[in-house]
Protein backbone atom coordinates (compact mmCIF):
# COMPACT_ATOMS: atom_id res chain seq x y z
CA UNK A 1 0.00 0.00 0.00
CA UNK A 2 1.11 3.39 -0.50
CA UNK A 3 0.94 6.84 1.08
CA UNK A 4 -1.98 9.26 -0.09
CA UNK A 5 1.02 11.46 -1.29
CA UNK A 6 2.31 8.98 -3.11
CA UNK A 7 -1.18 8.23 -5.09
CA UNK A 8 -1.16 11.77 -5.78
CA UNK A 9 2.36 11.84 -7.18
CA UNK A 10 1.52 8.77 -9.52
CA UNK A 11 -2.30 10.12 -10.69
CA UNK A 12 -1.23 14.05 -10.69
CA UNK A 13 -4.87 13.97 -8.70
CA UNK A 14 -4.42 16.31 -5.99
CA UNK A 15 -4.37 15.19 -2.32
CA UNK A 16 -7.85 17.65 -1.52
CA UNK A 17 -8.76 15.78 -4.13
CA UNK A 18 -8.38 12.38 -3.22
CA UNK A 19 -9.74 13.91 0.43
CA UNK A 20 -12.89 15.01 -1.02
CA UNK A 21 -13.35 11.33 -2.88
CA UNK A 22 -13.23 9.76 0.70
CA UNK A 23 -15.41 12.27 2.09
CA UNK A 24 -18.20 11.56 -0.17
CA UNK A 25 -17.54 8.26 -0.07
CA UNK A 26 -16.36 7.87 -3.79
CA UNK A 27 -12.86 6.47 -2.96
CA UNK A 28 -12.20 5.37 0.42
CA UNK A 29 -8.83 4.11 1.50
CA UNK A 30 -7.96 0.78 1.86
CA UNK A 31 -6.69 1.47 5.57
CA UNK A 32 -4.65 4.08 7.40
CA UNK A 33 -1.39 4.35 9.55
CA UNK A 34 -1.22 4.42 12.89
CA UNK A 35 -1.02 8.12 12.88
CA UNK A 36 -4.37 7.97 10.54
CA UNK A 37 -2.73 9.14 7.19
CA UNK A 38 -4.64 7.14 4.11
CA UNK A 39 -3.28 4.15 2.46
CA UNK A 40 -4.24 3.01 -1.12
CA UNK A 41 -3.68 -0.16 -2.68
CA UNK A 42 -3.88 -1.70 -6.26
CA UNK A 43 -7.89 -1.91 -6.28
CA UNK A 44 -7.69 1.63 -5.01
CA UNK A 45 -5.73 3.11 -7.64
CA UNK A 46 -8.03 1.29 -10.68
CA UNK A 47 -10.99 2.56 -9.42
CA UNK A 48 -9.14 5.81 -9.24
CA UNK A 49 -8.13 5.49 -12.65
CA UNK A 50 -11.77 4.55 -13.69
CA UNK A 51 -13.09 7.87 -11.73
CA UNK A 52 -10.66 10.14 -13.79
CA UNK A 53 -11.49 8.32 -17.16
CA UNK A 54 -15.41 8.95 -16.15
CA UNK A 55 -14.44 12.45 -15.16
CA UNK A 56 -12.89 13.01 -18.95
CA UNK A 57 -16.58 12.12 -20.34
CA UNK A 58 -18.19 14.58 -18.25
CA UNK A 59 -20.34 12.02 -15.95
CA UNK A 60 -21.17 13.96 -12.85
CA UNK A 61 -19.17 12.43 -9.31
CA UNK A 62 -22.45 11.32 -8.37
CA UNK A 63 -23.05 9.23 -11.70
CA UNK A 64 -19.51 7.97 -11.62
CA UNK A 65 -20.20 6.90 -7.84
CA UNK A 66 -23.16 5.38 -8.53
CA UNK A 67 -21.65 3.18 -11.81
CA UNK A 68 -18.68 2.48 -10.00
CA UNK A 69 -20.90 0.83 -6.52
CA UNK A 70 -23.25 -1.29 -9.01
CA UNK A 71 -22.08 -4.00 -11.01
CA UNK A 72 -25.22 -4.44 -12.59
CA UNK A 73 -25.59 -1.04 -13.64
CA UNK A 74 -26.15 -0.42 -17.73
CA UNK A 75 -23.01 0.99 -18.59
CA UNK A 76 -23.94 1.26 -22.30
CA UNK A 77 -26.97 2.78 -21.55
CA UNK A 78 -25.40 5.16 -19.02
CA UNK A 79 -22.88 5.86 -22.31
CA UNK A 80 -25.39 6.45 -24.68
CA UNK A 81 -26.81 9.56 -22.79
CA UNK A 82 -23.39 10.55 -22.26
CA UNK A 83 -23.13 10.47 -25.97
CA UNK A 84 -26.39 12.43 -26.78
CA UNK A 85 -25.11 15.08 -23.76
CA UNK A 86 -22.07 15.35 -26.14
CA UNK A 87 -23.72 15.79 -29.63
CA UNK A 88 -26.35 18.58 -27.74
CA UNK A 89 -22.96 20.58 -26.66
CA UNK A 90 -21.19 19.83 -30.40
CA UNK A 91 -24.89 21.25 -31.98
CA UNK A 92 -24.51 24.37 -29.25
CA UNK A 93 -21.55 25.06 -30.27
CA UNK A 94 -21.96 24.99 -33.96
CA UNK A 95 -24.44 27.54 -33.36
CA UNK A 96 -22.21 29.88 -31.49
CA UNK A 97 -19.90 29.53 -33.91
CA UNK A 98 -22.53 30.44 -36.61
CA UNK A 99 -23.26 33.23 -34.90
CA UNK A 100 -19.79 34.83 -34.01
CA UNK A 101 -18.88 34.12 -37.55
CA UNK A 102 -22.05 36.74 -38.56
CA UNK A 103 -20.83 39.27 -35.99
CA UNK A 104 -17.35 38.95 -37.75
CA UNK A 105 -19.08 39.41 -41.42
CA UNK A 106 -21.76 41.70 -40.19
CA UNK A 107 -18.33 43.51 -39.17
CA UNK A 108 -16.81 43.51 -42.20
CA UNK A 109 -19.86 44.82 -44.16
CA UNK A 110 -20.86 47.72 -41.94
CA UNK A 111 -17.91 48.10 -39.65
CA UNK A 112 -20.07 47.69 -36.79
CA UNK A 113 -22.22 45.51 -34.91
CA UNK A 114 -25.57 46.65 -33.88
CA UNK A 115 -26.99 44.71 -30.70
CA UNK A 116 -30.77 44.97 -31.29
CA UNK A 117 -30.13 43.99 -35.10
CA UNK A 118 -27.97 41.13 -33.96
CA UNK A 119 -30.77 40.33 -31.23
CA UNK A 120 -33.51 40.36 -34.42
CA UNK A 121 -30.89 37.65 -36.37
CA UNK A 122 -30.47 35.43 -33.29
CA UNK A 123 -34.59 35.37 -33.03
CA UNK A 124 -34.54 34.73 -36.72
CA UNK A 125 -31.68 31.83 -37.02
CA UNK A 126 -33.28 29.92 -33.88
CA UNK A 127 -37.35 30.75 -34.71
CA UNK A 128 -37.50 30.45 -38.07
CA UNK A 129 -35.55 27.30 -39.40
CA UNK A 130 -38.71 25.55 -40.35
CA UNK A 131 -39.99 28.11 -41.91
CA UNK A 132 -36.55 28.51 -44.12
CA UNK A 133 -37.30 24.50 -45.44
CA UNK A 134 -40.36 25.00 -46.23
CA UNK A 135 -40.17 27.86 -48.12
CA UNK A 136 -37.25 27.12 -50.04
CA UNK A 137 -39.10 23.64 -50.91
CA UNK A 138 -41.85 25.84 -51.94
CA UNK A 139 -40.15 28.19 -54.08
CA UNK A 140 -36.58 26.40 -55.54
CA UNK A 141 -36.99 22.30 -57.57
CA UNK A 142 -34.65 19.72 -56.78
CA UNK A 143 -31.64 21.61 -59.35
CA UNK A 144 -31.89 24.71 -57.80
CA UNK A 145 -31.95 24.25 -54.30
CA UNK A 146 -28.65 22.05 -55.00
CA UNK A 147 -27.29 25.63 -56.40
CA UNK A 148 -28.88 27.12 -52.62
CA UNK A 149 -25.59 26.21 -51.09
CA UNK A 150 -23.09 27.83 -53.62
CA UNK A 151 -24.70 31.30 -52.24
CA UNK A 152 -22.97 33.16 -49.84
CA UNK A 153 -23.27 32.56 -45.85
CA UNK A 154 -22.91 35.08 -43.62
CA UNK A 155 -22.26 32.78 -40.83
CA UNK A 156 -19.54 31.47 -42.88
CA UNK A 157 -16.22 31.60 -43.11
CA UNK A 158 -14.79 30.54 -46.46
CA UNK A 159 -12.96 32.59 -48.94
CA UNK A 160 -16.47 33.37 -51.35
CA UNK A 161 -18.40 34.61 -48.83
CA UNK A 162 -15.42 37.18 -47.80
CA UNK A 163 -15.33 38.34 -51.15
CA UNK A 164 -18.83 38.73 -51.46
CA UNK A 165 -19.14 40.95 -48.27
CA UNK A 166 -16.02 43.07 -48.86
CA UNK A 167 -17.33 44.04 -51.96
CA UNK A 168 -20.45 45.33 -50.57
CA UNK A 169 -19.07 47.18 -48.34
CA UNK A 170 -16.74 48.75 -50.55
CA UNK A 171 -19.78 49.31 -52.48
CA UNK A 172 -21.53 51.34 -49.64
CA UNK A 173 -18.35 53.73 -49.50
CA UNK A 174 -18.93 54.33 -53.01
CA UNK A 175 -22.42 54.99 -53.29
CA UNK A 176 -22.71 58.60 -52.70
CA UNK A 177 -20.78 58.48 -55.98
CA UNK A 178 -23.40 57.37 -58.11
CA UNK A 179 -23.70 54.03 -60.08
CA UNK A 180 -21.72 55.53 -63.18
CA UNK A 181 -18.49 56.36 -60.93
CA UNK A 182 -15.69 54.23 -61.91
CA UNK A 183 -15.26 52.76 -58.33
CA UNK A 184 -18.48 51.53 -58.42
CA UNK A 185 -18.72 50.10 -62.16
CA UNK A 186 -15.22 48.07 -60.94
CA UNK A 187 -17.03 46.46 -58.13
CA UNK A 188 -20.42 45.38 -59.85
CA UNK A 189 -18.32 44.21 -62.40
CA UNK A 190 -16.68 41.57 -60.20
CA UNK A 191 -20.13 41.13 -58.56
CA UNK A 192 -21.33 40.22 -62.11
CA UNK A 193 -18.06 38.35 -63.15
CA UNK A 194 -18.75 35.93 -59.56
CA UNK A 195 -22.45 35.43 -60.22
CA UNK A 196 -21.63 33.74 -63.89
CA UNK A 197 -18.71 32.01 -62.28
CA UNK A 198 -21.24 30.79 -59.41
CA UNK A 199 -24.48 29.87 -61.73
CA UNK A 200 -23.25 29.73 -64.97
CA UNK A 201 -26.07 30.48 -67.69
CA UNK A 202 -28.85 29.66 -65.39
CA UNK A 203 -29.88 33.33 -65.59
CA UNK A 204 -33.25 32.18 -63.92
CA UNK A 205 -31.96 31.08 -60.93
CA UNK A 206 -29.99 33.89 -60.08
CA UNK A 207 -33.61 36.19 -61.09
CA UNK A 208 -35.52 34.23 -58.83
CA UNK A 209 -32.29 34.81 -55.92
CA UNK A 210 -32.66 38.30 -56.98
CA UNK A 211 -36.52 39.01 -56.50
CA UNK A 212 -36.60 37.43 -53.00
CA UNK A 213 -33.49 39.45 -51.68
CA UNK A 214 -35.32 42.61 -52.86
CA UNK A 215 -38.22 41.59 -51.23
CA UNK A 216 -38.30 41.75 -47.04
CA UNK A 217 -40.80 39.51 -46.44
CA UNK A 218 -39.34 36.70 -48.97
CA UNK A 219 -35.94 37.30 -47.77
CA UNK A 220 -36.86 36.99 -44.32
CA UNK A 221 -38.39 33.82 -45.05
CA UNK A 222 -35.45 32.42 -47.15
CA UNK A 223 -33.21 33.23 -44.15
CA UNK A 224 -31.31 35.90 -46.27
CA UNK A 225 -29.43 38.34 -44.59
CA UNK A 226 -31.32 41.70 -44.63
CA UNK A 227 -29.60 44.47 -46.97
CA UNK A 228 -30.99 48.15 -47.33
CA UNK A 229 -33.42 48.42 -49.68
CA UNK A 230 -31.57 51.45 -50.80
CA UNK A 231 -28.41 49.10 -51.13
CA UNK A 232 -30.34 46.72 -53.68
CA UNK A 233 -31.89 49.23 -55.43
CA UNK A 234 -28.48 50.87 -56.13
CA UNK A 235 -26.94 47.47 -56.84
CA UNK A 236 -29.76 46.74 -59.44
CA UNK A 237 -29.30 50.12 -61.31
CA UNK A 238 -25.53 50.22 -61.13
CA UNK A 239 -25.94 46.35 -63.12
CA UNK A 240 -28.46 47.95 -65.33
CA UNK A 241 -25.49 50.75 -66.21
CA UNK A 242 -23.07 48.63 -66.33
CA UNK A 243 -25.18 46.10 -68.97
CA UNK A 244 -26.63 48.97 -71.09
CA UNK A 245 -22.80 50.35 -71.26
CA UNK A 246 -21.34 46.95 -72.31
CA UNK A 247 -23.85 47.16 -74.66
CA UNK A 248 -23.38 49.88 -76.71
CA UNK A 249 -19.81 49.77 -76.82
CA UNK A 250 -20.50 45.87 -78.14
CA UNK A 251 -23.00 47.44 -81.09
CA UNK A 252 -19.95 50.56 -81.56
CA UNK A 253 -17.32 48.15 -81.82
Amino acid sequence: MISIKEVSKQTGVTVRTLRHYDHIDLLKPSGKTDGGHRLYGEYEIRKLQSIQFLKTLRFSLQDIKRLLADENDDWYNQLQKQLNYCLQEKQKIEQVEKLLRGLMNEFILKGENDLLHLQKLIRLYENNLSQKEQFLMETFDNEERALLDLLPNMNQGDPDTVEWLSLLAQLQKHMNKGIAADEVQSIIRRMLEKEKATFGTNQAFSDKIWEIRKSPEASAKAGFYPLDPEVLQFIEEAADYHDKHKTDAQNNY
